[in-house]
């Protein structure tokens, strides 16, 4: 059930209308927003109703429900970690159970995610030595969403250790933390401080609030369905799948709309999980603040995917060392983190070495600062070589990203290169679409708080006018299929 599509909306409108009717009373609205949550993640499971109700053997009914109940499981064993470092105040009792949780979830992540590849690079590397590897695959049903539950799971139990997270919930309160259904599959990252304190506060949504939501999701929408598919469809698909087929402008055209699409596809869902969020009366950590406008790599990774850069800082780059040890040392963190964050959003050595090109480029940059001394405001011209050349690096290497193979994106780069002019495969619609996600990505965010608050002076028929003709619009200019979230893959 993806977050765009009507049956989303009708159900969110179910849920919605339920759960404010109980929402005084404390289980009934748990129950409502866990049933709700349980439904939403089965909706990706390979497996219908009929098979539940015993149209299919146990055996084949286990494997199908592996994801649910690998992930069950998993919030078990943290759950019972939780407790136990809530009942101890020995340090080295609290480190272990910590120690503990963090390395199950990383097995986790890593044996299901990670082995397969590793079996492949074994191959590669050992098969021509003779030594006797798995030639078979493993065949492993990977978890829907797991690299997002692992993460926010090791961020609670990790902030129960800190002391910055009570252990003090229950099991359910656990489980509906992990699982949320606006954010289930692709964030944002939130962290038990801002949640899982509120489930036992009374919620509550203004007039203006639930306007607000209303808007951000139609934003989202607009974001997603218009701007995303449209490019993807349009010019990135067919470039990306054939580009020997297009001249080298077309592939630094599909290149740039490639780059836009993935922010408007994963900023889309973000406005959306904010603004449903919202209309249940939780407040979600925001995701992007328009990365491209940024003038150097460190903002860039500040303004991108925000939850997870902060993921990374707090929970990997700072207990590495972060900016307190040698040079040398904080290049090395640098790298270690952009090569793991570059494995997180896939099993495959190219994105290690998407990674690792921002990791040498930020120790770049970081070296040019102890070298030449940060500037604290550059002067216009400065802003703009640093700003186009961030973006430069962004669009080349998210080539890597997109491309199945280093394989492909080796061919994509040659045909970049070659300097075959003409443009005839990029339609007037593609041109619209790019210049309409230029505009609206370098536009101050004070013309969006205008629109909104232009929409919450609108009268409720007026408003109910506009987001049906919103709706009606994206259907026209939509593509006819649904197109799942790309950032789903990760």
């Amino acid at each position: 059930m993806l977050s765009h599509s009507l049956q989303y909306v009708v159900f969110v409108i179910g849920v919605f209308a339920l759960y404010w009717a109980v929402h005084r009373y404390y289980w009934p609205r748990m129950l409502v927003l866990l049933g709700a949550s349980l439904l939403v993640y089965a909706s990706f499971l390979q497996v219908s109703l009929p098979e539940l109700a015993g149209g299919l053997p146990v055996g084949v009914l286990a494997v199908k429900l592996l994801p649910l109940l690998i992930f069950l499981a998993g919030v078990t064993v943290d759950h019972l970690l939780v407790k136990g470092m809530g009942r101890t105040d020995q340090p080295g009792v609290r480190k272990l159970l910590v120690v503990v949780s963090v390395v199950s979830n990383l097995g986790l992540l890593a044996g299901f995610k990670y082995l397969e590849l590793l079996r492949k690079t074994a191959v590669s590397l050992l098969g021509p030595w003779g030594v006797e590897v798995r030639t078979e695959p493993f065949h492993l049903l990977l978890p829907v969403g797991l690299a997002f539950f692992v993460f926010q799971s090791i961020s609670y139990t990790v902030d129960v250790y800190r002391g910055k997270a009570s252990p003090e919930h229950s099991f359910v309160e656990h489980l509906l933390y992990m699982l949320l259904f606006p954010r289930v599959l692709s964030g944002p990252i939130v962290r038990a401080s801002e949640l899982m304190a509120h489930f036992r506060e009374v919620p509550t949504l203004s007039s203006d609030d639930g306007n607000k939501a209303l808007f951000r999701v139609a934003v989202g929408l607009v974001k997603k369905l218009v701007i995303a598919d449209v490019l993807g469809s349009g010019i990135v698909d067919p470039v990306f799948s054939s580009p020997h087929a297009y001249s080298s402008a077309e592939c630094a055209v599909a290149a740039v709309a490639y780059t836009l699409e993935l922010y408007y596809d994963f900023s889309g869902y973000s406005d959306i999980a904010i603004g449903v969020a919202t209309l249940f009366g939780f407040k979600f950590p925001e995701n992007f603040a328009r990365p491209y406008l940024a003038k150097n790599l460190f903002e860039f990774w500040n303004r991108w995917h925000m939850s997870l850069s902060s993921w990374l800082r707090d929970y990997l780059y700072i207990p590495l060392g972060g900016n307190r040890r040698s040079k040398a040392r904080v290049c090395f963190n640098l790298m270690m983190v952009m090569v793991l964050g570059g494995l997180w959003h896939g099993a495959d050595w190219r994105f290690a070495v998407w990674g690792a090109v921002h990791g040498v480029a930020l120790c770049a940059v970081r070296c040019w600062w102890w070298f030449k001394g940060k500037e604290q405001e550059p002067g216009p011209v400065r802003v703009a070589f640093g700003m186009l050349a961030t973006f430069t690096l962004v669009v080349l290497t998210r080539v890597v990203f997109r491309a199945p193979d280093m394989a492909h994106a080796s061919e994509f780069y040659a045909r970049m290169m070659q300097g075959i002019p003409g443009l005839a495969n990029v339609g007037p619609l593609v041109w619209s679409v790019l210049a309409i996600a230029v505009a609206a990505h370098a536009v101050p965010m004070k013309v969006y708080d205008v629109a909104a608050l232009a929409f919450l002076k609108l009268p409720a028929p007026a408003r109910a006018v506009v987001l049906v003709l919103l709706g009606l619009g994206i259907k026209q200019l939509s593509t006819m299929e649904t197109r799942p979230y790309v950032y789903l893959q990760f």
